[in-house]
């Protein structure tokens, strides 16, 4: 381990052999760091916290502080952040409540920009981009390969779909389904994400059954029940459109139109 004069380090904490601790940084009990992390200067952990291998986490990141709730009690709970995420500077991550999931959970090779905001009970997929000064608030889900541009704000448990793509600036009150574009205060929908579902591979005939999907559910005069049971009977069945409409008949919030 390489961790600088200045560091702090609790004797209740544990790290892989390989990691690096920057100038100042404090690290608390109940910690867990992989192999290979690196942490730059004045980063804090304040407890209860796994963070997994070959992540980066950029000075002045709080990690694992406690939940900005009130019904916190002080409960036991934790962090924890899977491997190959970047956590630029000034990013906060908080301690989940004993509530929900009861844990934070960030998976693999996320981006989390500077400024940006995890708060507790979130649940992170993988392969997220999150733009700078974006703030999630808590319980809020978000799903593998979801793009949240800039200063975005995203009411307390709204789900955020797979292969998203939240415009900069938007405020998000309702859920956004997976594959779409979305921007606005309050946010609405845009169509698809297509330069995104082109760039994951997607297939023609996929994007074109999502397409369709789309066209019925947000487009057409049909009611919301009526045209959910539209698409299933008349587009084609692949893995994206029933995941379409499961997040949508899933969603207790409603999602954006």
């Amino acid at each position: 381990m390489r961790i600088h004069s200045t560091a702090i380090v609790s004797p209740e904490a544990g790290l892989a052999d390989s990691v690096e601790v920057g100038a100042y940084s404090v690290i608390g009990p109940g910690v867990t760091i992989g192999k290979n992390t690196i942490l730059g200067s004045h980063v804090v952990i304040e407890r209860d916290t796994d963070i997994g291998e070959d992540c980066r986490i950029s000075s002045f990141c709080s990690l694992g502080g406690d939940p900005q709730d009130l019904k916190y009690e002080g409960e036991k709970t934790r962090v924890v952040i899977g491997n190959h995420n970047v956590f630029r500077e000034y990013v906060t991550v908080n301690r989940a409540t004993s509530a929900d999931i009861g844990v934070t959970l960030i998976g693999d090779h996320n981006l989390i920009m500077a400024y940006c905001h995890v708060a507790h009970n979130c649940k992170l997929g993988n392969n997220i981009i999150i733009s700078n000064a974006s703030h999630l608030a808590g319980h809020i889900h978000v799903d593998d390969y979801a793009i949240i541009s800039g200063m975005v704000g995203i009411h307390q448990f709204t789900r955020i779909g797979a292969h998203c793509i939240i415009g900069g600036a938007s405020a998000v009150t309702q859920d956004i389904p997976p594959y779409v574009t979305a921007a606005g205060n309050h946010a609405k929908l845009y169509g698809l994400n297509l330069i995104g579902l082109e760039r994951r591979g997607f297939s023609k005939e996929t994007i074109a059954a999502l397409k369709e999907a789309y066209r019925i559910i947000f487009r057409s005069p049909l009611r919301l029940e009526a045209a959910l049971e539209r698409v299933k009977t008349t587009v084609t069945d692949t893995p994206e459109v029933r995941n379409f409409i499961e997040f949508i008949q899933a969603s207790e919030r409603g999602v954006c139109h």
